[in-house]
């Protein structure tokens, strides 16, 4: 919004003249009026003074007033004339900006007293028309969405609930507080989620600084963001980062220090680590929990698990489901009963072929294609898939001469290095050569002075 806006400050006009005593004098007449049912003539009585009020710049007396006229047309269930008041007043000339937040507030109070879903909709909306574009309410109308969305979802009607919580941007409101603005993008995050854009969900998901989450008070808004966010992560299979996630909520307080809820956490910290495709950070990740998280040593089967990982071993695929399979199977992460619960059990066979063609790598240069079949339990099809992956991913050098069934791992070095390798097996030649006439000229020495004695 433009600076020169007349919203953009709360600034008032200076005051002229003070109102209160006539305010004071005024308001038991009103209300006598009120509750005798004589809603009109207590409005205009009302409508005289404000108009006083908001030529001499007088802010108390006039919020005074406005919130006033509110509370006759809201204790008297005149839910339409509420409406039209609140819409003329905010329209009014010179209108003082404080004045129609403190209305608009007083307003919300009766959103909750309306009779029926269909009044309480029709006054929402009219105060979210009030106070659209204006800067000074805008923590208000962010409020009164929640109120809109919340009906919406109780129908059913995930698209325009998410709809129409996008429209408030409240990571710009300097107005509201941080932990209620967080709330809001969680919101946000969560009807994404229900509508099933993801995409949109991780462009909001970069909208809070998961460094706030350090701040005391706001331990509940972290395990509902990285909820959210291991949802979104699992959905796009980027398993590296669920594991980050779970990392993220098994470090937390109230999660470490409670022994119900940590065992859990840290099982599918260490499952959705092993599943992550291998790399540099997951390998040391992987290190890392082995060694310094002593709680792993309490997950008997994680623990194993980890370790055959780390372990430069082969493990074979037929004895990890046997070990394993009774109890992750009956995990979320690996359940039976699930399409993406099998899916991951699956991935995870691929994570063991996976380890096991690096520990080949590693030992053997060069090994026959029918002793590799053997080796990682695999048609030979299935070998040179697995093989061919582990070259692309970079994991592993490897060649396959399929016409004579072999796979050479030992990777040939260039003309460069065969020149550094050459360079300094001569270095190494001379200086032995050096040394030997050094000792071979010690020696004859000696031997002379040994004469000559």
């Amino acid at each position: 919004m433009d600076k020169t806006d007349p919203d953009y400050h709360m600034n008032e006009p200076k005051m002229e003249k003070d109102y209160s005593e006539s305010v004071t004098a005024l308001l038991p007449e009103v209300e006598q009026l009120a509750s005798g049912g004589q809603i009109p003539q207590a409005l205009e009585k009302l409508h005289a003074l404000e108009k006083k009020t908001r030529s001499a710049g007088d802010l108390a007396s006039t919020s005074q007033l406005l919130v006033r006229i509110v509370s006759v047309c809201g204790d008297s269930s005149s839910w339409a004339l509420l409406e039209q008041e609140v819409a003329a007043m905010t329209k009014k000339h010179g209108q003082l900006k404080q004045a129609i937040a403190k209305m608009v507030q007083s307003a919300m109070e009766y959103v909750d007293k309306t009779p029926d879903e269909q009044t309480r909709v029709e006054l929402i909306e009219a105060l979210r028309t009030v106070t659209e574009g204006k800067i000074h309410v805008e923590v208000e109308r962010a409020r009164l969405t929640r109120m809109r969305v919340a009906i919406y979802e109780q129908k059913g009607q995930i698209k325009e609930a998410c709809d129409t919580l996008q429209e408030v941007q409240v990571e710009t409101y300097g107005s509201m507080d941080k932990r209620e603005k967080t709330d809001f993008i969680l919101e946000q995050m969560r009807l994404c989620l229900a509508k099933r854009d993801y995409i949109r969900l991780a462009i909001i998901s970069h909208k809070i600084n998961p460094k706030y989450f350090q701040t005391e008070g706001t331990e509940d808004l972290k395990l509902r963001f990285y909820e959210l966010m291991i949802q979104y992560d699992l959905h796009e299979e980027n398993y590296l980062e669920v594991c980050r996630h779970y990392k993220q909520v098994y470090e937390t307080k109230g999660i470490k220090d409670d022994t119900a809820k940590w065992p859990a956490v840290l099982q599918n910290m260490v499952l959705y680590l092993v599943l992550s495709p291998y790399g540099n950070e997951q390998s040391d990740m992987l290190h890392r929990v082995q060694k310094e998280d002593h709680n792993l040593e309490k997950l008997e089967l994680c623990a194993q698990l980890a370790k055959g990982f780390t372990t430069m071993e082969l493990t074979r695929w037929p004895a990890v489901e046997s070990i394993y399979g009774g109890e992750f199977r009956k995990t979320d992460v690996f359940s039976a009963q699930t399409e993406d619960g099998n899916k991951r059990w699956m991935a995870l066979r691929d994570r063991v072929i996976e380890h096991n063609i690096r520990v080949i790598a590693k030992y053997y240069t060069r090994a026959s294609t029918l002793r590799l079949t053997e080796l990682l339990d695999l048609s030979s099809d299935d070998v040179e898939r697995f093989l061919s992956k582990a070259v692309v991913d970079g994991t592993i050098y490897a060649r396959i001469d399929r016409p004579a069934g072999v796979v050479n791992f030992a990777k040939p070095s260039d003309s460069e290095e065969q020149l550094n390798g050459w360079a300094s097996d001569v270095s190494k030649l001379l200086g032995l050569v050096e040394k030997t006439t050094h000792l071979i000229a010690k020696e004859e020495i000696v031997n002379k002075i040994a004469r000559a004695i």
